[in-house]
């Protein structure tokens, strides 16, 4: 990555990272692009540059989210069963968000809470299922519909498990266990 890439790119990053805040702080809606810009301190078109809208600041963070599953499954040992590669996927992916649990928590409530970001939420998601999915195809024997399904009963189950943990702020790796129980991916 050239300077000016990783520059462009710490730019991004504190511009995602100010807006999180700002908005897991005051709320969604109460959050305007100006305060954003004004708490980063860079300008209104240097934002536009990078996000189209508010709501792609916090798209941003759950792509890498995407990404990080994908390329978990992707490391799995090459016998494994898909679904058991999708366990450990998710349950490595718990263990990412609580190494921030105050953020990931205020960032999870805030995705499902606020029905805009929770459509585009589900919209990425959608993505992810099928990335994790084309990773699971040689597992699966090319079964398209087996990989796709023990990918979206993975990405399912890892729904409720937020769900649950947004809610009642419980250990987040004890309802995912209780999720992926209930779920028998491990099965599938």
């Amino acid at each position: 990555m050239s300077f000016l890439e990783r520059k462009r790119q710490l730019v991004k990053d504190e511009l995602s990272h100010t807006a999180a805040q700002l908005i897991a702080r005051n709320g969604y809606e109460e959050t305007t692009v100006e305060q954003i810009v004004e708490a980063a301190g860079v300008s209104r078109r240097t934002f536009f540059r990078y996000f189209r809208s508010k709501e792609d600041v916090i798209v941003e963070v759950l792509t890498a989210v995407g990404e990080h599953t994908r390329a978990i499954v992707a490391a799995r040992p090459d016998g494994e069963p898909p679904g058991a590669s999708v366990r450990h996927a998710l349950e490595e992916l718990t263990r990412h968000y609580l190494e921030f649990p105050e953020k990931a928590l205020a960032l999870t409530r805030l995705i499902l809470g606020t029905p805009a970001l929770r459509a585009r939420y589900l919209d990425r998601q959608f993505e992810w299922r099928q990335g994790v999915a084309a990773e699971l195809l040689p597992r699966c024997a090319g079964d398209r519909l087996r990989a796709e399904l023990i990918s979206g009963v993975g990405f399912a189950t890892l729904d409720v498990a937020m769900a649950g943990w947004a809610e009642a702020g419980d250990d987040l790796p004890q309802v995912l266990a209780r999720a992926l129980e209930l779920s028998r991916l491990d099965q599938l």
